[in-house]
């Protein structure tokens, strides 16, 4: 009788929510494909679980990774820093590089070798050898970053880079899921010009960013439609769109040339059914959003790194579907035999041998 009264109670507070509070979205239906089947390149296999743990206990949610040329490998953490892990005899050591007062998310360098880094909360910012910081670009079009989310670094000095959501901001990134609106954008920084202009617009969710090998196109993935853009630089085709790679098993989240034409994807998390049905219903996720976070669908712990060739065709996978040694991924960084592997939550970063 106690646990019906409770559960009663929770029903009323629950309907009392769903009535009373107005929904913070405005969501939009869509009607995803179904998964591709886990199957050849895409067949489940423990690959993962051979992973070396980087700096385990030291840092918090490296979400990207990217090494120097004296083998130290830096990664933007949780607390607003990004730490530099040394290795040593004594196994990796994380020493604090430079506090960006934000959320550090992609990595990249520059021909002067400062670390270019996009933060979420501060923007497309600089740090020079020295830790010096610096802001290079807030906003563009008039419109101020509300997620800067991933970068590379071209040979000419030009920085691409993502804006995730121009509506919502880090802490928020599920509001954006939901509503299935088109909030992100691809965007060039010309170190030169002090100047920004977007590429792209229109796009969901606009996480990872990639050069191609020749660098006559760059790729944006858009996380919540499960699906790569590429953007012409060059060639006929130069300043159109199309889409490189579609309907992926999961959410990619990083991207990064692997140095021989291809790619490695970072998934964060395979397809969820329950999003999926979820978006076939508007007024269902106006309601959902109203609701505390414990209420919604949760992203299983599962590690997924997908390499595709120049066509986007999946070459190969390294998975963990266990979720136990490598959860998550953000991102996929190939150096020197090695691909490094980010994360958002875990006290490591990681990395195993191809």
């Amino acid at each position: 009788m106690k646990a019906l009264r409770v559960l009663v109670v929770l029903a009323l507070l629950v309907g009392a929510v769903l009535i009373l509070v107005p929904s913070p979205i405005d969501p939009l239906g869509w009607d995803p494909a179904a998964p591709p089947p886990l199957a050849g390149a895409l067949a489940p296999n423990s690959e993962l679980a051979q992973a070396e743990r980087l700096g385990e206990g030291q840092l918090l949610g490296p979400e990207d990774l990217i090494e120097d040329a004296a083998g130290r490998v830096y990664g933007g953490t949780a607390d607003g820093k990004v730490w530099r892990l040394t290795p040593g005899p004594g196994g990796w050591q994380a020493s604090p590089f430079v506090t960006t007062g934000g959320r550090p998310l992609g990595l990249d360098w520059d021909r002067a070798g400062n670390l270019i880094v996009c933060d979420a909360v501060r923007g497309l910012l600089s740090v020079s050898p020295a830790g010096e910081l610096a802001v290079l670009t807030e906003g563009a079009g008039g419109k101020p970053f509300r997620f800067t989310d991933d970068v590379a670094v071209a040979s000419d000095g030009r920085i691409y880079f993502s804006d995730a959501s121009s509506r919502w901001g880090a802490k928020q990134y599920l509001f954006d899921l939901l509503e299935a609106r088109p909030w992100g954008r691809l965007l060039r920084y010309d170190p030169a010009t002090r100047t920004t202009e977007t590429l792209l617009e229109n796009l969901y969710f606009a996480n990872g960013v990639a050069l191609s090998k020749d660098e006559d196109f760059v790729l944006v993935n858009e996380t919540y439609r499960y699906r790569i853009t590429r953007y012409w630089l060059a060639g006929e085709k130069r300043g159109t769109s199309e889409v490189f790679a579609d309907n992926l098993p999961g959410f990619p989240d990083g991207i990064a040339a692997d140095g021989r034409g291809g790619f490695w994807v970072a998934m964060f998390a395979p397809r969820n059914p329950q999003a999926d049905l979820l978006h076939r219903h508007p007024f269902a996720k106006s309601l959902l959003a109203r609701l505390p976070g414990a209420f919604w669908p949760k992203p299983q712990r599962y590690g997924l790194a997908v390499q595709l060739d120049a066509n986007g065709r999946v070459l190969r996978t390294l998975q963990d579907p266990t979720g136990q040694r490598v959860p998550q991924v953000t991102s996929a960084w190939e150096h020197a035999g090695w691909l490094y592997l980010g994360n958002l939550t875990e006290p490591y970063a990681s990395r195993i041998r191809l």
